[in-house]
């Protein structure tokens, strides 16, 4: 239940078509997975199984048994995800520094977060292909969020979270590079921790959403610096106060399209990384990384609409009035206005973009749906993640449900060729897919 909380080089990449999986024929969804087998492991992850993971069937926290478990990245050796039959994948661009974000302007070209490399690329699409390629700006610190302004089919500026800012480029259709220079426009954002910044604009253009994720797990590091002041604080000080180096983040901000600061939207995201609106009625939409170190299957990863006023727990509660047991009793004050998240994701897979699929390729029970990324776990006993899942959204409410939706992408229990991160939906309705392990961007498409 939701209540308010107080005041508070382009010639180097390589476009091939690999051609996968499956007869022309409508997805077969496959088992529903509930409580304790929900959580599961990429051993059960296959195209079609789906999952519902509910408040009540998670576990007691267990601080002790959290484990470390980093994954061995491996070059690709001609493996390709596995999707649903009906559909197949190729291929669609490789040889990437580093893809992250995508988000696609309304002409179709395709803009790129190359995020380690301080660039957005550009991709102009030829159906199964890019037939063109530009680097539509550099020199960046580390861009991830990708928004085009005013919203409709002529944009004036390409808007960039560039983890300490957001900045603009001028831009008009068919631009292949920036038209002139960054101009900023948040000037300070906070630094450190978690660095991606996701941007995106409301239905009417009016109001900037930036999402920022925590500088820390839990707090720790905030505690560590303010010491006995952080609990003075705590126990006297309502959420939105500032707290030190957690200011303004684990929320989502709002700001006009010059920048102006219109104030705090939601708050207790631990890090909200990528951000969608839902095209048939305009709510935000948030997939979040929650918190580690309190066991395998705790707490859940998620997306979820995003209610203005909305608190979602961190650092001291999780999925609902949940007490995170390193902040004990400091405030209970708070439990009854934590708000549910409404579709929970195997624990510590990693949620990162998510977008509507408003296509008219993808048949009719996928429109209105969610695709999401799954970069993958480091601090599980055996992994999750390392897929695309489908939300299922009815008449624009969650069902709670979700399906995987690409799989593959883990070799052995110990190594991985792909990570995805980036989820966009062609113009001519195939669903893109980003994976920074590889530098590869693959394409789905469904065989009509």
């Amino acid at each position: 239940m939701h209540r308010p909380v107080p005041a508070v080089a382009a010639a180097g990449i390589i476009a091939l078509i690999v051609e996968a999986v499956g007869p022309a024929s409508a997805q077969t969804v496959g088992p529903l997975l509930e409580g304790s087998a929900a959580f599961g492991d990429w051993h059960a992850d296959a195209p079609g199984t789906r999952r519902l993971i509910r408040p009540q069937d998670l576990p007691a926290p267990d601080v002790a048994g959290s484990v470390s478990n980093r994954v061995t990245t491996v070059r690709r050796d001609g493996q390709k995800p596995s999707v649903p039959a009906g559909f197949s994948i190729g291929e669609f661009a490789s040889g990437l520094e580093h893809p992250r974000l995508m988000r696609v302007a309304p002409n179709g070209d395709i803009f790129v977060a190359e995020s380690a490399a301080g660039r957005i690329r550009l991709l102009r699409p030829d159906g199964a292909r890019p037939r063109q390629t530009s680097i539509f700006a550099s020199d960046l610190l580390a861009p991830f969020g990708i928004a085009f302004y005013p919203p409709g089919p002529n944009p004036q500026w390409v808007y960039v979270g560039d983890t300490d800012s957001v900045i603009r480029f001028p831009y008009r259709n068919g631009d292949l590079t920036a038209r002139g220079p960054a101009e900023i426009i948040v000037p300070h954002l906070p630094v450190g921790g978690h660095r991606t910044r996701d941007v995106v604009f409301s239905t009417n253009g009016q109001t900037m959403f930036v999402s920022v994720g925590s500088g820390s797990n839990v707090g720790e590091d905030m505690e560590k610096l303010n010491g006995p002041a952080l609990r003075n604080w705590a126990a006297n000080h309502p959420l939105g106060a500032a707290w030190g180096p957690e200011t303004d983040r684990a929320d989502v901000l709002t700001f006009d399209p010059q920048g102006k600061r219109l104030g705090t939207f939601a708050t207790g995201i631990r890090n909200c990384v990528g951000m969608a609106i839902d095209p048939s009625n305009g709510t935000l939409w948030c997939s979040t990384n929650e918190r580690d170190r309190i066991g395998d299957n705790l707490p859940p990863d998620y997306v979820t609409r995003v209610h203005e006023g909305g608190f979602y727990g961190w650092p001291w509660y999780y999925i609902g009035a949940n007490e995170d047991p390193r902040h004990k009793d400091e405030r209970p004050d708070l439990k009854n206005y934590v708000t549910v998240p409404d579709v929970l994701i195997q624990a510590h897979s990693a949620s990162l973009q998510i977008a509507f699929y408003d296509g008219q390729q993808f048949p009719a029970e996928y429109r209105g749906n969610i695709f999401a990324a799954e970069h993958g776990s480091w601090n599980r006993a055996s992994r999750t993640g390392y897929k695309v899942v489908r939300v299922i959204v009815k008449d624009g409410v969650p069902t709670g449900e979700y399906d995987d939706f690409a799989t593959g992408f883990v070799l052995n229990d110990n190594e991985v060729w792909g990570r995805p991160v980036g989820i966009a939906v062609d113009r001519d309705g195939a669903l893109l897919v980003s994976e920074d392990a590889s530098g590869t961007i693959w394409r789905i498409t469904y065989n009509k």
